[in-house]
């Protein structure tokens, strides 16, 4: 098994006794909707004795022999989807250790001595190798198998709660959970992952025919690499190539795809594939809505646009003349393969136009991401800014998966950046748009007294220092972009309704703002524009 492969495959939980193993991973496969299972707990109940029972008649030798036939056992099992909570000790064995390994993803949690020890004193029951002194035993222990722990993964867990640390573990897998619509949806962020597609496909129980929907300017970058991966775990595939950009995001697109799907013998249980940026996903997500009353489909996003964005929450549909995503339904995606090796292919004016939703995010409900933004880190690790931007977004969708409430937080920019987008004939890039936007809903936020003065300073200075426009290009029609707006689909009773920023990290929704103050300050940005 790859390593790619590993990532739909066991998560071990690992680390020295006292680390929160046990609570840990009951957490994180709930979190994931993953089976869980303890091998301390599971060899307690295959021999009727505890684990200290059981040292003290048959020897520790013993026991090491007992437990390295359970955990071969659990691992031979056919759900492989499944969290796996191993005791301080299971891979000192190096059979024990290349089994995980070849299976999995294994994360060591790691604790200082005295959190350790705290935590072990607080527990029921005697641990057979901590008899005696128990933080002298424990430190010897510690000094004993430091440099077998330090050659695995590590999370450090002090001083932090279950939550905080089953969201860092999420983080540092690369695994979510959308959930709240049907299902729910996996989300699994990995390099290298679309050469596992199939297996991916077939961990989920996902079914053929499968038809691999993509556009022109992606296919002929990745299209192969993912139909070998169908091809190689038993799928019979379809290639399926449409137009490339917005201008193409309309139901005549949609239909087309309806008569491929037929032509690919699809039937209610197959599955479709799209690969591609957030055009091509709304598209293809909208036609496996509509197709036969709905058939399961999977993302794997090539923009950054998409894998921050529009991959995820199940939004899909076409634009009509008069506006963007103005058809469309929610159907959840059954799984969402994101493969950040994509960003290396992406043309530099891509990559900085997702970056615009990722500073979204940012400002939402993640300080620290916003922050990343601003200290051009994220140009060293993009695998790491794609998790957390994703993050960002599943943490707010959860709460709100059908946007009865605060996920209307994630039309922060979009008010204004949609109508932008459509008014420019599309020449305005999605995330250059929603870059604008933010500009003009946080002056508006500061007119009504929502944020201080200083913010729209400092979101300016952040997105022109990652290469984002901030002004209204000069000779835009004004008067048409809040025609636009005021047919935006987050109208209610009438009113367009704005999500606004307070602050870095905190945005309110549902607000209701007069048309001539968001007039008064598009003029003003398009007179800086014209100054420039």
């Amino acid at each position: 098994m790859t390593e790619n492969q590993q990532a739909c495959s066991f998560i071990f939980i690992y680390g020295p006794p006292g680390s929160g193993k046990t609570t840990i991973g009951t957490a994180l496969a709930a979190a994931l909707k993953l089976d869980f299972l303890d091998l301390d707990a599971y060899l307690e109940e295959k021999t009727g004795m505890s684990i200290a029972e059981y040292f003290q008649s048959n020897g520790e030798a013993a026991f090491r022999e007992l437990e390295s036939e359970a955990l071969a056992e659990v691992c031979g099992r056919e759900n492989r989807q499944m969290v796996l909570s191993l005791g301080g000790g299971t891979l000192l064995q190096p059979e024990n250790r290349r089994q995980v390994e070849a299976l999995g993803q294994v994360i060591c949690l790691m604790a200082s001595e005295e959190t350790l020890a705290a935590n072990l004193a607080l527990q029921e029951g005697v641990r057979p190798l901590l008899n005696g002194d128990l933080q002298e035993r424990l430190h010897l222990l510690l000094k004993a198998r430091q440099s077998h722990y330090d050659s695995f993964p590590q999370l450090t867990v002090n001083g932090s709660s279950v939550l905080q640390v089953v969201e860092k573990l999420q983080n540092k897998l690369g695994r979510f959970l959308i959930s709240g619509m049907g299902a729910g949806t996996d989300v699994i962020v990995k390099s290298g992952i679309l050469s596992s597609v199939g297996n991916c496909l077939l961990a989920h129980g996902l079914k053929g025919p499968v038809a691999l929907v993509s556009d022109e300017h992606v296919a002929p970058l990745y299209a192969q690499k993912v139909l070998d991966s169908l091809t190689a775990a038993g799928y019979t595939a379809s290639l399926i190539v449409i137009p490339a950009g917005e201008a193409h995001k309309t139901l005549e697109s949609v239909s087309r795809l309806w008569q491929e799907f037929l032509a690919a013998g699809l039937e209610r249980g197959s599955t479709v594939v799209a690969l591609g940026g957030g055009v091509l996903s709304d598209l293809a997500g909208f036609a496996a809505a509509t197709y036969l009353r709905g058939i399961p489909w999977v993302v794997c996003p090539t923009s950054l646009l998409s894998m921050a964005d529009a991959s995820l929450g199940g939004k899909t549909g076409a634009d009509l003349p008069q506006g963007k995503n103005l058809i469309g339904a929610f159907h959840a995606p059954a799984l969402v393969l994101t493969d950040p090796d994509c960003l290396l292919t992406l043309p530099q004016v891509e990559l900085i136009n997702g970056l615009g939703e990722v500073v979204k995010h940012g400002i939402i409900s993640e300080a620290q991401l916003y922050h990343r933004c601003q200290s051009h880190d994220w140009q060293l690790d993009l695998e790491g800014l794609v998790r957390q931007a994703v993050q960002v977004k599943i943490r707010v969708i959860n709460e709100d998966p059908y946007e009865k409430g605060r996920r209307a937080v994630l039309n922060l920019g979009h008010t204004i950046g949609h109508a932008l987008e459509l008014v420019s004939d599309f020449q305005l890039r999605h995330g250059e748009a929603v870059a604008i936007g933010l500009v003009v809903e946080t002056q508006i936020a500061v007119q009504l007294g929502l944020a201080q003065p200083e913010l729209p300073e400092d979101i300016c200075g952040t997105l022109i220092n990652l290469g984002l426009p901030v002004n209204i290009p000069a000779g835009m029609d004004l008067g048409r972009v809040l025609q636009v707006m005021k047919r935006d689909k987050k109208k209610s009773a009438g009113d367009v309704k704005f999500a606004l920023p307070e602050k870095i990290g905190a945005v309110q929704y549902g607000i209701s703002v007069d048309a001539h103050l968001v007039e008064k300050i598009l003029i003003g940005l398009q007179k800086d524009s014209s100054a420039d």
